[in-house]
Protein backbone atom coordinates (compact mmCIF):
# COMPACT_ATOMS: atom_id res chain seq x y z
CA UNK A 1 0.00 0.00 0.00
CA UNK A 2 0.99 3.66 -1.00
CA UNK A 3 1.94 5.94 1.67
CA UNK A 4 0.01 9.39 2.15
CA UNK A 5 3.38 11.06 1.13
CA UNK A 6 3.76 8.69 -1.83
CA UNK A 7 -0.09 9.73 -3.11
CA UNK A 8 0.49 13.15 -3.05
CA UNK A 9 3.37 13.31 -4.87
CA UNK A 10 1.49 10.95 -7.20
CA UNK A 11 -0.81 13.84 -7.07
CA UNK A 12 1.28 16.82 -7.92
CA UNK A 13 3.20 14.73 -10.82
CA UNK A 14 -0.14 14.42 -12.52
CA UNK A 15 -1.06 18.05 -12.01
CA UNK A 16 2.24 19.36 -13.55
CA UNK A 17 1.41 16.89 -16.09
CA UNK A 18 -2.16 18.54 -16.43
CA UNK A 19 -0.47 21.55 -16.60
CA UNK A 20 2.06 21.18 -19.54
CA UNK A 21 -1.07 19.75 -21.59
CA UNK A 22 -3.21 22.23 -21.53
CA UNK A 23 0.03 24.47 -22.44
CA UNK A 24 0.35 21.98 -25.26
CA UNK A 25 -3.70 21.97 -26.14
CA UNK A 26 -3.21 25.91 -26.29
CA UNK A 27 -0.65 25.44 -29.66
CA UNK A 28 -2.17 22.76 -31.09
CA UNK A 29 -4.62 23.77 -34.05
CA UNK A 30 -7.23 21.47 -35.44
CA UNK A 31 -9.32 21.77 -38.69
CA UNK A 32 -12.69 21.43 -40.11
CA UNK A 33 -14.99 21.94 -43.10
CA UNK A 34 -18.52 22.18 -44.12
CA UNK A 35 -19.71 22.14 -48.06
CA UNK A 36 -16.90 20.25 -49.18
CA UNK A 37 -13.86 22.36 -48.14
CA UNK A 38 -15.36 25.64 -49.35
CA UNK A 39 -15.87 26.84 -45.46
CA UNK A 40 -12.90 25.84 -43.54
CA UNK A 41 -12.28 26.80 -39.33
CA UNK A 42 -9.41 25.84 -37.29
CA UNK A 43 -9.74 25.67 -33.65
CA UNK A 44 -6.91 25.53 -30.96
CA UNK A 45 -6.50 22.57 -28.56
CA UNK A 46 -9.23 24.81 -26.17
CA UNK A 47 -11.33 25.37 -28.89
CA UNK A 48 -10.80 28.69 -29.89
CA UNK A 49 -11.22 30.25 -33.14
CA UNK A 50 -7.72 30.71 -35.03
CA UNK A 51 -8.66 30.54 -38.73
CA UNK A 52 -11.53 31.19 -40.91
CA UNK A 53 -11.39 30.45 -44.43
CA UNK A 54 -14.58 30.92 -46.82
CA UNK A 55 -14.06 30.66 -50.33
CA UNK A 56 -15.41 33.84 -52.42
CA UNK A 57 -17.55 31.81 -54.89
CA UNK A 58 -19.94 32.10 -51.08
CA UNK A 59 -19.60 35.54 -50.76
CA UNK A 60 -23.21 35.91 -52.77
CA UNK A 61 -25.52 38.37 -50.93
CA UNK A 62 -28.54 36.01 -51.56
CA UNK A 63 -27.14 33.28 -49.81
CA UNK A 64 -25.77 34.32 -46.56
CA UNK A 65 -27.86 32.22 -44.96
CA UNK A 66 -26.11 29.53 -46.40
CA UNK A 67 -22.81 31.04 -45.74
CA UNK A 68 -24.01 31.23 -41.99
CA UNK A 69 -25.11 27.64 -41.73
CA UNK A 70 -21.52 26.49 -43.26
CA UNK A 71 -19.37 28.44 -41.30
CA UNK A 72 -21.63 27.03 -38.39
CA UNK A 73 -20.72 23.43 -39.68
CA UNK A 74 -17.28 24.24 -40.12
CA UNK A 75 -16.71 25.49 -36.66
CA UNK A 76 -18.57 22.28 -35.05
CA UNK A 77 -16.72 20.00 -36.77
CA UNK A 78 -13.44 21.24 -35.85
CA UNK A 79 -14.46 21.19 -32.32
CA UNK A 80 -15.21 17.71 -32.49
CA UNK A 81 -12.05 17.20 -34.09
CA UNK A 82 -10.83 19.23 -31.24
CA UNK A 83 -12.78 17.25 -28.61
CA UNK A 84 -11.33 14.14 -29.73
CA UNK A 85 -7.79 15.40 -29.27
CA UNK A 86 -8.16 16.49 -25.92
CA UNK A 87 -9.60 12.93 -25.06
CA UNK A 88 -6.76 11.24 -26.88
CA UNK A 89 -4.00 13.06 -24.80
CA UNK A 90 -6.38 13.12 -21.62
CA UNK A 91 -6.04 9.35 -22.17
CA UNK A 92 -2.13 9.32 -22.54
CA UNK A 93 -1.98 11.40 -19.33
CA UNK A 94 -3.87 9.10 -17.21
CA UNK A 95 -3.15 5.95 -18.79
CA UNK A 96 -6.82 5.57 -20.09
CA UNK A 97 -8.76 6.73 -16.93
CA UNK A 98 -11.18 8.54 -17.67
CA UNK A 99 -12.41 11.90 -15.48
CA UNK A 100 -15.45 12.22 -13.69
CA UNK A 101 -18.34 13.44 -15.54
CA UNK A 102 -18.60 17.20 -15.64
CA UNK A 103 -14.85 17.43 -15.24
CA UNK A 104 -13.05 19.98 -18.09
CA UNK A 105 -9.78 20.57 -18.96
CA UNK A 106 -10.51 24.11 -19.87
Amino acid sequence: MKTMGQMMKQAQQMQERMAEMQARLDQMEVSGQAGGGLVQATLTGKGELRHLKIDPSLANPAEVTVLEDLVIAAVGDARRHVDQMVSDEMSKLTGGLKLPPGMKLF
